[in-house]
């Protein structure tokens, strides 16, 4: 084994599973099974190098320089890289040897949850590491976004865990490596295992005290057991990824989950809060309502939307932030025309602090911080007409007292920088001239090199009297003075401070030098090396003034994220008329002319428009329960949808799409709409839908709202419909909370007569010649019929389907059911034509055969053949 593959062997050891980037020159090589693996997930050429044990050694590589690409896609086939630097100069290596082999190490280990690099994370989304220490009966969560250095505590009981890793949404998680895996979401990565012993409190407490500087946790609030084990595992794990090298993080943050409204993972993807049902953000509520203009921005929306609040108060603040500035359009749309200059400073910082950033990241610090200056003074100048509510006021006065650590760097920074700087800092051009006087020389060397020669070739000629003197270039001399044969005794004779020095004759010509002129071969040679140490010099100083102020800089860039979204809530309201909610501590529920804010803006350009339906869940402030008939196709699912959305708005702070609303505060959301197995747990729909309608019934409280779509319509007709009776008197008896239940069982609608508090509601119809109209309003009442086959015909049915079902239909609502066993229904009843006189096809064939051809004129047997299709097509 060669010296370089036993130190590749010892390196790959410490990987682990991780593939391994081992840094040769200009590339990363893998080698042996990581090549493989590699080769295949990038579809790049697979090679081989030398041998080992008889056998080649398969190798494929990567350029340095277009990493980042690499490991975006294998990152995003659940790999993790091992990234194995060179850490010494191979001129250093030689000294200890020809065969020194070059110091190398592990300096990051690249995994979902890590990620730093604009080019791997999403500029509008979090990317969240979530550690999760669990016991019996409760868990611990601990979270870091390590793009932007903000950690989150919370906990809670066990069985929610899954919610919450829903709501979280984690690129990556950690589990102890003794933890039983529990029942969590199938849309949830596969956990990181992570050893046991980090997982223990008195690990987190060590970690917290050492990187946040305190003597205690009790800064961060009263901690449980498992929310400081899984504190410890988390750090330990940034620890170990990073090789030490963390960035600035944020003191930890605890959630209290009663502030928050809950809702389920089966309730966001049934509501598409987030992302759609097929996982895409386009199309979701969040999508549908984004009108952010920074990335902070964006990811700062989500949380909220992801976590509605459920204190009147603190919702009313926020309702009065996005109110301000909807009654001033002015002063918005000013503030938005700052803002989309903003970058994004939470991940420039971070990218400084672990080591990974550039001159763009300096650049966009200067650059966000200059812009934060411009928001506060458009937000100080407000007329009285524009009085500042509470929470813009906080804004404004943390954005004031953190500008006043930043302000000293912003602009010099900003001047020292070039309008364009480079990604990297090896590319050089960074810096303006006239800032370093030493950059100022190295660079007029590297640039003006021919003109510095020039200057001293004038002076030379002016010392020696010799006009023919040239100073010219070679790779073996580098610069030197030349004249002619007849005046090189001339120069050999002068006595000055910088003698001429014999260098080499030729037949017509000498060359001389002088100390000087060597002195200056040197520094033009080492120009450009000289230009680029000076200019990372003063990178590094930059970057160390900006480190130096993290927290301020960290602050501001909260207080733009939170101005963002304000600013683009208000926007929303104005555009598309949404209205400010009234929120109180009632069970209230009433929504006027409400609509669907996804469904209202699909509807392309043109339509008619979406029609606004009421929902009255309240009597006084005595909650109640609404069944829903009617049809498919008419709005029973929207209907639906649209009042948890309104709901979920409201309590997140935003205006909603409707006339008025005022809902009493909802703790917990459930929806179930729409049918799903989970083949890969071995559920069957019915199965998924009793799972999700028991963990309804056994969790929600008198304050939640509850919407439920055909509980009860994957089983055999009476068992359902037994199901869902016995579901809508536990809503109305039992819990007791404002519910929307769709059904196709009429006949429950008969309940209301026993159910005090039942509303009977149904989508209207209207027949027109033969056809059915969905109108897609909600009025009071029961729907008569289900009108299901007018929804098969528009579907496509085959039309002697759409008959049969027809004539089926009629004798069952004749009377000639319940039918006691299945031979007895008239769908299985023998249809041999010649046992069943009096049937279409027996018909069809009379027709058929009572028809003379010959005797038709062509324009007849065109008409009989339209008669025939009529009736039979």
């Amino acid at each position: 084994m060669t010296p370089m593959m036993a130190q590749y062997h010892a390196i790959r050891e410490d990987a682990g599973e991780a593939l391994l980037f081992y840094r040769m020159g200009d590339f990363y090589e893998l080698f042996f099974d990581d090549a493989i693996k590699a080769s295949a997930a990038l579809d790049i050429t697979l090679t081989h190098r030398g041998k080992q044990e008889g056998e080649a050694i398969p190798m494929c590589g990567v350029p340095v320089h277009a990493a980042e690409t690499y490991l975006a896609r294998l990152i995003r086939k659940g790999f993790r890289v091992a990234i194995c630097e060179q850490t010494e100069d191979p001129k250093e290596a030689k000294k200890r040897g020809s065969k020194a082999v070059v110091a190398r190490e592990i300096v990051r280990i690249v995994t979902p949850g890590t990620l730093t690099e604009e080019a791997l994370l999403s500029p509008r989304a979090a990317n969240r590491l979530v550690a999760v220490a669990l016991d019996d009966t409760e868990f611990g969560l601990a979270t870091v976004d390590l793009s932007t250095g903000e950690i989150g505590l919370e906990a809670g009981k066990g069985e929610s865990l899954g919610d919450r890793l829903s709501a979280l949404s984690p690129a990556e998680w950690l589990l102890s490596d003794r933890q039983a895996l529990p029942p969590l979401p199938v849309d949830l990565p596969a956990p990181t295992r992570h050893p046991a012993r980090d997982f223990r409190s008195v690990v987190g407490r060590e970690w917290a005290q050492t990187i946040f500087g305190v003597q205690s946790l009790d800064a961060f609030g009263e901690l449980t057991e498992l929310e400081a084990g899984a504190l410890g595992a988390l750090l330990a794990y940034l620890d170990l990824t990073q090789k030490g090298h963390l960035p600035p993080l944020s003191p930890p943050k605890r959630a209290i989950s009663s502030a928050y409204l809950s809702i389920d993972a089966a309730t966001r993807r049934s509501l598409e809060v987030t992302r759609t049902a097929d996982g895409q953000r386009e199309g979701s509520l969040l999508a549908t309502i984004d009108r952010t203009l920074t990335g902070p921005g964006a990811r700062r929306l989500e949380a909220l939307l992801t976590a509605p609040l459920t204190d009147p108060r603190a919702i009313g603040d926020r309702l009065d932030a996005v109110a301000a500035f909807v009654d001033d359009r002015q002063r918005r749309e000013g503030m938005r025309d700052l803002l989309k200059g903003v970058p994004d400073l939470s991940r420039a910082l971070t990218r400084l602090g672990v080591g990974r950033g550039g001159p763009r990241d300096l650049k966009a610090i200067a650059t966000g911080l200059i812009s934060a200056r411009a928001i506060m003074a458009v937000m100080e100048d407000a007329p009285s007409r524009f009085a500042l509510p509470p929470l813009l006021r906080d804004l404004l006065s943390t954005l004031k007292e953190r500008a006043a650590v930043w302000a000293p760097l912003a602009e010099p920074l900003a001047a020292a920088l070039v309008e364009d700087p480079p990604h990297l800092v090896r590319d050089g051009g960074i810096f303006v001239d006239g800032i370093d006087a030493e950059l100022d020389a190295a660079r007029r060397l590297t640039k003006d090199s021919r003109q510095v020669i020039a200057e001293w070739e004038g002076r030379y000629r002016e010392v020696t009297g010799v006009r023919s003197l040239k100073i010219k270039h070679s790779r073996i001399l580098g610069y030197f003075i030349e004249v002619t044969a007849a005046n090189a005794d001339h120069l050999r004779s002068l006595e000055v401070d910088d003698p001429f020095r014999h260098r080499q004759t030729l037949a017509n010509a000498v060359r001389f030098s002088t100390e000087t002129l060597d002195h200056l071969d040197g520094q033009i040679a080492a120009a450009g090396e000289t230009t680029l140490m000076r200019e990372t010099a003063l990178f590094e100083e930059r970057r160390a003034e900006i480190l130096a102020a993290h927290g301020a800089i960290q602050s501001t860039a909260s207080a733009l994220a939170e101005i963002d979204v304000f600013t683009a809530l208000a926007d929303l309201a104005d555009d598309r008329r949404y209205v400010r909610p009234q929120i109180d501590d009632g069970l209230g529920f009433q929504v006027e002319a409400g609509r669907h804010p996804v469904v209202e803006a699909a509807l392309p350009a043109g339509a008619s428009g979406f029609v606004p339906n009421p929902c009255l869940l309240s009597e006084g402030e005595a909650p109640s329960l609404a069944v829903v008939t009617g049809p498919n196709m008419a709005g029973k699912s929207t209907f639906l949808r649209q009042n948890a959305l309104i709901a979920i708005l409201a309590q997140c702070g935003s205006f909603v799409p409707a006339a008025r609303v005022k809902i009493g505060i909802v703790d917990r959301l459930f929806s179930r709409v729409g049918a799903s197995d989970n083949l890969a747990q071995g559920r069957s729909t019915f199965m998924v839908e009793m799972l999700e309608t028991a963990a309804i019934l056994n969790q929600a409280t008198v304050r939640s709202l509850v919407i439920l779509d055909e509980v009860g319509r994957g089983t055999a007709t009476y068992d359902g419909m037994a199901i869902a009776w016995a579901t809508l008197e536990e809503l109305h008896d039992g819990i007791g909370c404002r519910a929307l239940f769709a059904t196709h069982y009429h006949e429950l609608t008969a309940l209301s007569d026993k159910l005090g508090r039942m509303r009977n509601l149904s989508m209207a119809v209207k027949e027109w010649k033969g056809e059915v109209v969905f109108l897609h309003e909600v009025r009071e009442g029961a729907a008569d019929r289900s009108y299901g086959l007018a929804v098969a015909k528009l579907a496509g049915l085959p039309r002697r389907v759409v008959r049969r079902a027809e004539s089926l239909l009629a004798q069952l609502e004749e009377g000639r059911g319940p039918i006691p066993t299945i031979e007895d229904l008239p769908l299985f009843a023998q249809s041999d034509t010649n046992e069943r006189e009096g049937s279409e096809i027996a018909e069809f064939q009379d027709t058929l055969s009572q028809l003379d051809p010959d005797s038709l004129t062509p324009k007849q047997a065109l008409e009989r053949l339209y008669e025939l299709k009529e009736r039979w097509g």
